[in-house]
C-alpha cells in the first residue's frame, strides 16, 4: 500500500505529478487551482527528482513552455482555471497539431468572463469540442475524488504518450479544494534522454539515434493536401481513442428505471440523490462519466433501450446534455438540471428536478 496522506485535490495532483516522474511543470497562479503551483514551489521537487517547476510570466508563456518541453519528449504538465485555460487555447491547438504529449489540468470556476472563484462545470464545451482553432480533440478525464485527482495524473501521462496527444484532467473548485484521505503512488524515476527515445519517443528532438533523420516538430503545413492528410491521420487517432479509451462507472443501473448522468462533483452529489430516491421507492441509478472525450455514447444508447429517462446533472446552463441527447437518440426523455455562476446544487434539488422533469414528465 502506498503512502496515505490527507490532502486537498490540488495538492494531490501536484504530488502525483512528482511521483509520476514528471520532468517539468510550467504554470501561473489563478484561483481555485493556485495550490498546485504553490505546493510544487514549497515541496521543491527539483531536490527530490530533478523536476523543473517554473512560474511563467503568463498563461500564454506557460503553455508555450509546455510545447517546447513536450517536443523534447519530456513528461510535462501545466494547470490553470477557466480564464487561464482560455488563454492557453492557441498553444493547446499547436500542441495537438504537432502531436505532442502533455498533461493539462483545469480546475473549473464560474464564468463567463472573470466570473467568480466558485466551482463550475461550464468548461465542458471548451474541453470536449476543441476550445482552440482547427479540428482537434483532447482526451479528457474527469476526477470525482481527491484519490482520482492523484490517480489520473499517471494515467494521463500514459495516455498522452500512447497517442501523442494532450490529455486534459477536468476538475472543478469542489474537488480541487476539498480535503480527503488519498493513497499516493510509489515514486517513478525520471527518464534520461536516451531512455525517452528507446521507450516511446523516437520522434523527440533530443538525443542521438543513427537510424533516423533529424526530427522537425511543427504544426505548420502550407500544402493543403498534405495538411488534409495530416488531419485525416489525427481523425483516425481520435477514432482509436473512442474505440479503446471510453471510461465510466455505473452505480445501481442494473434495475434502474431512471438514470442520472453526471461527472466530477455533480456525480458525488447525485449519489446522495440516488439514495434519497431509492428510499422513496424510485429506482434511480447513476452513470458517471470518467472520460468526457471519448464520450460513452454507445453505453448510454444501450441503457436507453430499457430505462424510462435520463437526467443530465451539471453545474452549467446545459452543455453535457447535448451529448447525452445525441447518445439517447430520442428513445426516451433526456433533460438537464444545473446551477451555474458558482452555485452548487443540493441532492434535494436534483431529486426534485428528476421527479418534475423525468418521472412526472
Amino acid at each position: 500500500m502506498g503512502e496515505v496522506k490527507l490532502m486537498k485535490g490540488n495538492e494531490a495532483i501536484a504530488e502525483a505529478a512528482i511521483r509520476a516522474g514528471a520532468d517539468a511543470y510550467f504554470g501561473y497562479p489563478i484561483t481555485p487551482q493556485s495550490e498546485v503551483i504553490e505546493y510544487l514551489m514549497v515541496e521543491r521537487p527539483e531536490d527530490r527528482t530533478g523536476m523543473v517547476v517554473l512560474q511563467a510570466e503568463s498563461e500564454i508563456a506557460a503553455i508555450n513552455m509546455v510545447y517546447g518541453a513536450a517536443g523534447a519528449g519530456k513528461k510535462v504538465m501545466t494547470s490553470s482555471s477557466s480564464p487561464g485555460v482560455s488563454l492557453k487555447q492557441e498553444g493547446i491547438s499547436y500542441i495537438a497539431g504537432a502531436e505532442l504529449p502533455c498533461v493539462i489540468v483545469n480546475v473549473v470556476r464560474g464564468g463567463p468572463g472573470l466570473g467568480t472563484i466558485q466551482p463550475s462545470q461550464a468548461d465542458y464545451f471548451q474541453s470536449t469540442k476543441g476550445g482552440g482553432h482547427g479540428d482537434y480533440k483532447l482526451l479528457v478525464l474527469a476526477p470525482a475524488s481527491v484519490q482520482e485527482m492523484a490517480d489520473f495524473v499517471d494515467q494521463a501521462f500514459d495516455l498522452a504518450f500512447k497517442y501523442r496527444n494532450p490529455v486534459l484532467i477536468l476538475s472543478d473548485g469542489v474537488i480541487g479544494q476539498m480535503m480527503e484521505k488519498v493513497v499516493m503512488p510509489e515514486q517513478k524515476p525520471r527518464l534520461t534522454n536516451d531512455e525517452i527515445i528507446e521507450r516511446y519517443s523516437d520522434w523527440a528532438t533530443v538525443g542521438k539515434k543513427k537510424s533516423r533523420e533529424r526530427n522537425i516538430i511543427t504544426s505548420l503545413e502550407l500544402d493543403p493536401y498534405r495538411q488534409e492528410a495530416h488531419n485525416l491521420k489525427l481523425q483516425e487517432k481520435y477514432k482509436k481513442m473512442e474505440e479503446n479509451e471510453v471510461r465510466y462507472e455505473m452505480i445501481n443501473c442494473e434495475d434502474a428505471d431512471y438514470i442520472i448522468v453526471a461527472y466530477g462533483s455533480s456525480a458525488r452529489i447525485a449519489q446522495k440523490t440516488m439514495d434519497q430516491a431509492r428510499a422513496k421507492g424510485l429506482k434511480v441509478g447513476i452513470f458517471r462519466l470518467i472520460t468526457l472525450f471519448p464520450f460513452p455514447k454507445n453505453e448510454i444508447n444501450k441503457l436507453a433501450d430499457r430505462v424510462k429517462g435520463f437526467l443530465a446533472v451539471e453545474m452549467s446552463a446545459g452543455q453535457m446534455i447535448e451529448d447525452v441527447r445525441l447518445a439517447v437518440n430520442g428513445k426516451v426523455p433526456a433533460e438537464h438540471y444545473g446551477r451555474y455562476g458558482g452555485v452548487i446544487h443540493s441532492p434535494e434539488e436534483v431529486l426534485a428536478a428528476l421527479e418534475q422533469k423525468i418521472i412526472g414528465g
